[in-house]
């Protein structure tokens, strides 16, 4: 049996790791990973096979830095070739990123069946691309593996037969196992920075809703910088995010330490060590949940909505500075109920398992 994985973002190298490990302990299972190429700088793409042990791409698309149509659009030219050469039984793509539904859409139009790993997840807001993703891709999917209960529901409540859903967990906590103790004993960063543990706050800003919009984006940065006059920022500054600072013609305080992209072993030690994580990112939202660090999601909405109502994150539409303050304020020293929200690990072999099944 043949498995073509989609990768091309950061999000996907982290959760395609654990499987990819899985995978080599299925007989008769061979993975031919594929990049995309969505992500292309070094820092955000090429430390995470190093690190992690992601088997190299057989393929590397090369596609990046165009619009989402366009990228789109060459991915499907791309991914069709490389299925055509290589007939894979099954395609597996991870999340909600343009490399997702490009494989997902590439994949079913040759009628090759489509795995979606953290399918139903939906924040409701069609605005957002990576919620037109989302849809499409669960959709066209054959096999859907849903990390929580209520990505299940949603799943039933767009009547997607239950015979294609299997609720496994989120094989992002698999990766914080997996790597949480290598990270502890290879992390220098922290010490790089001279910061304590405890002792300041973890930022990412990348989304396409904050960053493009100029009035949101001035709110996030006088936000973060008054909260780093009364604790230190660390901040990894995503590629995107600094050329719409550029733009803007705004800049950090003099409080935020602003770094380059990091790998993931570097982040994994940054939000074990930190006292609160302020992101707009899905993946760093749950991140911050595994590590036992309180959060506050620069959005007005999650797909995470579990992370909310049990008070592991708090959200905080950026309108104003001030309202960023006022969140960072109530939720340092805080902490969520002890419940376990996204399965018990192992997901990765369940996810493996279950596609292996159908060889034969």
């Amino acid at each position: 049996m043949k498995v073509c994985t989609i990768i091309g973002a950061r999000p996907q190298f982290v959760k395609s790791a654990p499987v990819a490990r899985a995978f080599q302990n299925c007989a008769g299972v061979e993975e031919v990973i594929i990049h995309t190429g969505q992500h292309f700088d070094s820092n955000m793409s090429d430390v995470f096979f190093d690190e992690l042990g992601i088997p190299k791409p057989r393929y590397n698309l090369g596609i990046s830095n165009v619009g989402h149509g366009a990228m789109t659009g060459r991915m499907l030219e791309g991914l069709e070739t490389v299925f055509l050469e290589e007939k894979p039984d099954w395609v597996l793509v991870f999340g909600d990123t343009n490399s997702t539904i490009a494989g997902a859409l590439a994949a079913s139009k040759l009628h090759i069946k489509v795995a979606h790993v953290e399918a139903g997840l939906r924040s409701f807001n069609r605005k957002m691309p990576e919620e037109i993703n989302r849809i499409l891709t669960d959709h066209c999917s054959d096999l859907l593996f849903t990390p929580t209960e209520t990505a299940t529901r949603n799943l039933e409540n767009e009547g997607i037969p239950a015979s294609k859903v299997l609720e496994v967990g989120d094989v992002m906590q698999d990766a914080a196992h997996l790597f949480g103790d290598l990270a502890d004993q290879s992390n220098t960063l922290a010490g790089d920075l001279s910061i304590d543990a405890g002792g300041f706050i973890l930022a990412t800003v990348h989304r396409q809703e904050n960053t493009d919009d100029p009035m949101r984006l001035r709110a996030i940065v006088e936000g973060l910088s008054l909260v780093a006059e009364e604790i230190p920022i660390v901040l990894p500054l995503h590629p995107r995010t600094r050329g719409k600072l550029e733009q803007a013609g705004v800049k950090f305080g003099s409080g935020i330490r602003c770094v380059e992209p990091i790998g993931y072993l570097d982040m994994l030690a940054l939000e074990r060590k930190a006292a609160l994580i302020v992101t707009d990112s899905g993946g760093v939202q749950k991140e911050a949940y595994f590590q036992g660090v309180p959060c506050v999601t620069l959005r007005d909405e999650t797909e995470w909505t579990e992370l909310v109502q049990t008070g592991w994150n708090r959200l905080c539409p950026p309108s104003s500075g001030a309202d960023i303050v006022k969140a960072v304020r109530a939720a340092l020293g805080t902490t969520g109920d002890d419940v376990a929200l996204y399965g018990t690990g192992n997901v990765s072999q369940a996810i493996a398992e279950k596609i292996a099944s159908f060889y034969g």
